[in-house]
């Protein structure tokens, strides 16, 4: 298992590769912290050494156990010990490649988002960039203004704040009387 990041990750656009190795440092620790503070290589092994040890002793006293009825137990947890050392690592070597494999999945995603974060490119992703709507520029030959539309809901959809260009000969300037102001 490899003891780093298992996937490609480039700089961004126009950053150096000094911040670039120093982002990949922190990225590394960080996702190394997110799987219990060790690599996988290391979690893989430790794993098959404790599958190892575990077949030796159980072999060892199911040797000893058959070899007692023979009479010769010393023999008996002698082969029991060696037979239980090979099935325990056998055992233990599919457990412990799946195990690491599933840390090293998880060291790559939490680096992976390190990275991203970082503002570093993942070949493959694609970042979102939000769009904002402009309003056409007025035409020259009107006279008018920009007005500013409350958010509202339209026909069941929401519509939130925009501005409109509203010419000025749309707005009748000079409204009908109404009643006096006291």
């Amino acid at each position: 298992m490899p003891t780093g990041p298992n996937v490609t990750v480039l700089p961004g656009p126009g950053k150096p590769f000094e911040v670039f190795q120093s982002d990949d440092y922190a990225c590394r620790q960080w996702a190394e912290q997110q799987i219990g503070g060790v690599s996988p290589s290391q979690t893989a092994n430790q794993n098959l050494a404790t599958g190892a040890a575990v077949g030796t002793v159980l072999g060892a006293g199911i040797g000893a156990a058959i070899g007692s009825i023979s009479g010769n137990a010393g023999a008996g947890a002698a082969i029991g010990a060696g037979a239980g050392l090979i099935e325990g690592s056998a055992m233990a070597s599919g457990l412990a490649s799946a195990s690491g494999y599933q840390l090293q999945k998880r060291y790559d995603i939490a680096y992976q988002q390190c990275m991203y974060a970082k503002g570093n490119q993942i070949p493959g992703a694609t970042r979102y960039q939000t769009q904002t709507y402009r309003p056409p520029p007025p035409p020259d030959r009107e006279e008018g203004s920009w007005v500013t539309v409350p958010g509202q809901y339209l026909n069941g959809r929401w519509v939130p704040e925009h501005k409109v260009y509203v010419p000025s000969g749309s707005v009748d300037r000079n409204p009908a009387p109404g009643p006096p102001v006291p």
